[in-house]
């Protein structure tokens, strides 16, 4: 999995008035959990744009006075009406210890129930796996290729052995459905082998 790296630096005091000054200096309170002891740190707000702006998932590496912790986004919080960051938490990773993420999905190939006019519908977009962080894919990839109308793509058929999915085996990923489209091309043809 590919990963970024943000330079930040610890913060001496943790409290409200510290964290007032820093997010009016344009740096973003971020807290690692997962260690012996949470570090606080904190960065430039424009540093996370790749991080979080962004529809495919990475590990971070967090450069803390020169200090490089392996990293994955747990949560972040925004301003209700400016959007700006305000806090950021990561959870530490160690090699030997598994951590649960949300995987984008990428279709690939072409499924003949679209080309026959049916609708495809992308109904989970983003799946949980858990692995350990050697093993986390940057994408899960999801062959439509063999989908008809009426059939459907299930969790099952995508199982691989470097990580494990935190859903049931019959989570539907795609399926294609039928659509007026297709209905309407099969009542014409109809018609003009009545006639």
């Amino acid at each position: 999995m590919k990963s970024i790296t943000i330079k930040g630096s610890k913060r001496e005091s943790v409290g409200k008035v510290a964290t007032k000054a820093l997010r009016n200096a344009g740096l973003v309170p971020c807290v690692i959990y997962g260690g012996e002891t949470p570090i606080h740190f904190s960065a430039e707000e424009k540093a996370f744009k790749n991080l979080v702006y962004t529809p495919n998932v990475y590990t971070a590496s967090i450069d803390v006075d020169g200090q490089a912790i392996p990293v994955i986004l747990q949560d972040i919080q925004f301003h209700p009406v400016t959007d700006k960051i305000l806090h950021v938490d990561f959870y530490q990773l160690f090699d030997d210890k598994e951590v649960t993420m949300t995987i984008p999905v990428k279709l690939t190939g072409t499924s003949p129930g679209v080309l026959n006019g049916g609708a495809l519908r992308f109904t989970n977009r983003k799946l949980k796996v858990k692995a350990l962080p050697a093993n986390l894919p940057d994408f899960i990839s999801a062959d439509i290729s063999e989908l008809k109308i009426g059939s459907k793509l299930v969790l099952k058929s995508l199982s691989n052995d470097d990580y494990t999915f935190m859903h049931p085996e019959n989570t539907v990923v795609a399926q294609v459905r039928t659509s007026r489209n297709a209905v309407k091309v099969a009542d014409d043809e109809e018609e003009v082998a009545a006639e």
